[in-house]
């Protein structure tokens, strides 16, 4: 899992004018290969069966990562979906425990400040790989920390043997820099989302990274 490429984050709050599984279908179309779901507006039950109708979408060309509700990710692996695991983040249950609770499935987990990523590799052997930023300011996730700029990600990404990818109003523009700075993959949200075609914007993603090597 050192290249995860071009990483679609299909944010519900984000995905104008069309629909977040339109979205997702054509992000996949386009080849993206790594898929994060994260719907931070919608009741349990709403994300549970968006996950249903999702992982019809991206089985056997995708994997699906469920964004920080385990339950979710639970009850979608119990009713069939081909889920593949989760990405939590700082606030979310801590890295050994959501191991113990999927068992088998991709773990990725946020991480952005020098002690954060220390601690993530004292728990490698429960991450599959970090999503490291914010490189740049967004506005989907008001929270985000203190923008790292490339030069962060560089170095974040050299504290670690995780893969890390490089998240936070990235763009295709970015490919090589972050390739250059030892990314593992770049993952957007607005670029795909809410772009006019979004499986052309993929498609350019996934070429920018395959360029760019």
């Amino acid at each position: 899992m050192r290249d995860l490429g071009a990483y679609l984050v299909a944010n519900t709050a984000s995905c104008t004018p069309h629909s977040t599984l339109e979205v997702i279908e054509a992000a996949v179309a386009g080849g993206i290969h790594w898929v994060q779901l994260r719907a931070k507006d919608e009741s349990a039950r709403e994300f549970f069966g968006l996950a249903l109708a999702a992982a019809k979408l991206t089985e056997g060309k995708a994997e699906l990562l469920i964004n920080d509700r385990i339950d979710v990710f639970l009850a979608a692996r119990a009713a069939g979906a081909a889920v593949s695991g989760i990405h939590i983040g700082q606030k979310d249950v801590p890295v050994r425990l959501a191991r113990e609770l999927i068992g088998q499935g991709i773990i990725g987990l946020s991480a952005s400040t020098p002690e954060q990523i220390a601690q993530a590799n004292a728990d490698a052997q429960f991450i599959n790989y970090l999503g490291v930023g914010a490189v740049r300011a967004t506005p989907t996730k008001k929270d985000h920390p203190t923008p790292l700029g490339l030069d962060g990600f560089a170095h974040r990404a050299s504290l670690s043997d995780l893969p890390c990818v490089a998240i936070g109003a990235v763009t295709a523009d970015d490919a090589a820099a972050i390739r250059t700075a030892g990314g593992a993959g770049l993952a957007v949200v607005r670029p795909v989302c809410q772009a006019d075609d979004p499986r052309a914007a993929s498609a350019l993603l996934v070429s920018a990274w395959e360029g760019a090597k």
